[in-house]
């Protein structure tokens, strides 16, 4: 008897396993894939025809020999459009206008688009969220997204395009765009953030490039491209790869930058060229009006490559623990023992890690006087650190030493920028003061 009550449990555990089993497979294929009667409209071919199908009635409501005018009016009519397995080919844009929440997806449908587009727009951003296109391959095409919030592009192949993804912002702006699993084959221009049209911003800030790959084929292509005035900051690229040559030997380029990439972190990339003599091949190529990304853990560049970076214009070039120098920084000199102005130096919205600190200080001195130059750490979290003053009667350069450092530096935060004041014992003064700054980013 004891033997048996022992089983039970066990027999329970079995049970509930194989119920759970029974019951959680179908409900986890059901979250892969969305029966397509969950649509209002399922749309497939048909001998010459395109049908729409009412996912509610299964009415056959739309058909025509022009799969542009049933996809288009598929979508004034619904929000949510599937598209069946086949070959599908546009004689017009397809437009996605004012939308939220509306869903065109295939199950790898061929779009042959003869150079049109589909199109996510918004009057402007509040009108157009939230929208996905996803599952499709688009052949001689270009997805357009114009004014919109929060858009989903996934799971899509694109090939022989002259612009695959463009980002527009023609009224406000154009945000938190996700971009994923997305492959991009012989497209002389991938990604494109646009020039931004008056009245709107040339923000697309948060938006997420993610699990991507890019087969630069021919000469006078690009993987991704900021043009001059758009915004492509604070957002995310990763798990990209980047192929470069395949047939062309010039003029090819990973990244194009020309806008800003303020604040965009780039990790897990890989920049891969397979020339052998290769002419004006760029990993990435930062624009004179370029403001470059941060080249995070994980970004390689393999192969032969003209520059990994072409940095013709000297622009700072971010990394996480890259070096930088803040040379010649003169600080004002307040007199009557009062402190002048505060500067303050930073690593250009990096966190500092470590560095070192010179004091220059030239011009002539008077009688009797006494300089003091004042360094404190404005840290993260806005507080500031003690301070270390520095005394001088006449001209002379100084290093910080580990003392200073040490009196310096928080027990635990997170360094922000390095303020640096000088003051006077005297009316006026002919002394001069300039610090540099060299160090490594956090």
């Amino acid at each position: 008897m004891k033997k048996l009550y022992k089983a039970i449990p066990l027999v329970l555990i079995i049970l509930t396993l194989v119920i759970v089993g029974i019951w959680g497979f179908p409900a986890y294929l059901r979250g892969l894939y969305h029966p397509v009667e969950a649509y209002d409209y399922i749309i497939f071919q048909d001998d010459n025809l395109v049908k729409a199908k009412n996912g509610k009635n299964g009415a056959i409501d739309l058909s025509s020999t022009n799969a542009s005018t049933v996809v288009n009016q598929a979508i004034a009519q619904g929000n949510n459009v599937y598209i069946k397995f086949g070959e599908y080919t546009l004689s017009s844009d397809i437009l996605l206008h004012n939308k939220k929440n509306a869903r065109l997806i295939g199950d790898g449908a061929v779009i042959r688009c003869n150079g049109k587009k589909i199109i996510i727009k918004g009057d402007n951003y509040t009108t157009s969220q939230h929208n996905t296109l996803s599952d499709l391959e688009i052949i001689n095409g270009t997805v357009r997204i114009e004014n919109s919030f929060k858009t989903t592009i996934a799971n899509m192949i694109y090939r022989n395009c002259k612009t695959a993804i463009e980002l527009a912002n023609t009224e406000t702006w154009s945000e938190g765009t996700k971009i994923e699993n997305c492959h991009f084959i012989n497209s002389l221009e991938g990604i494109v953030f646009r020039t931004p049209i008056n009245p709107a911003t040339g923000s697309y800030a948060n938006t997420e490039i993610s699990r991507c790959y890019f087969n630069l084929y021919h000469d006078n292509s690009v993987g991704i491209k900021i043009e001059p005035d758009a915004e492509f900051t604070d957002s995310l690229i990763q798990n990209v790869r980047i192929w470069a040559e395949e047939f062309g030997q010039k003029n090819q380029t990973g990244i194009s930058v020309d806008g800003s990439m303020l604040q965009t972190l780039m990790q897990n990339m890989v920049f891969e060229s397979f020339a052998e003599t290769p002419t004006n091949f760029y990993g990435i190529q930062i624009g004179q009006t370029a403001e470059p990304p941060i080249i995070g853990g994980g970004v390689s560049f393999l192969g032969n490559w003209t520059a990994r970076v072409y940095n013709p214009f000297d622009k700072w070039i971010f990394g996480l623990g890259g070096a930088f120098k803040r040379e010649n920084i003169s600080i004002p000199v307040g007199q009557n023992n009062e402190y002048g102005s505060s500067q303050s130096i930073d690593a250009y919205r990096q966190k500092i890690a470590d560095f070192k600190a010179r004091i220059r200080v030239g011009g002539t001195f008077r009688y009797g006087e006494n300089l003091t130059i004042r360094f404190r750490l404005e840290l993260i979290d806005n507080t500031i650190s003690k301070s270390v003053e520095k005394s001088f009667n006449q001209t002379a350069t100084l290093w910080l030493d580990d003392d200073d450092m040490l009196r310096l530096l928080p027990s635990q935060n997170v360094i922000w920028a390095i303020l640096v004041d000088a003051k006077t014992s005297f009316m006026w003064t002919n002394a001069i003061v300039q610090v540099d700054v060299y160090g490594i980013t956090a």
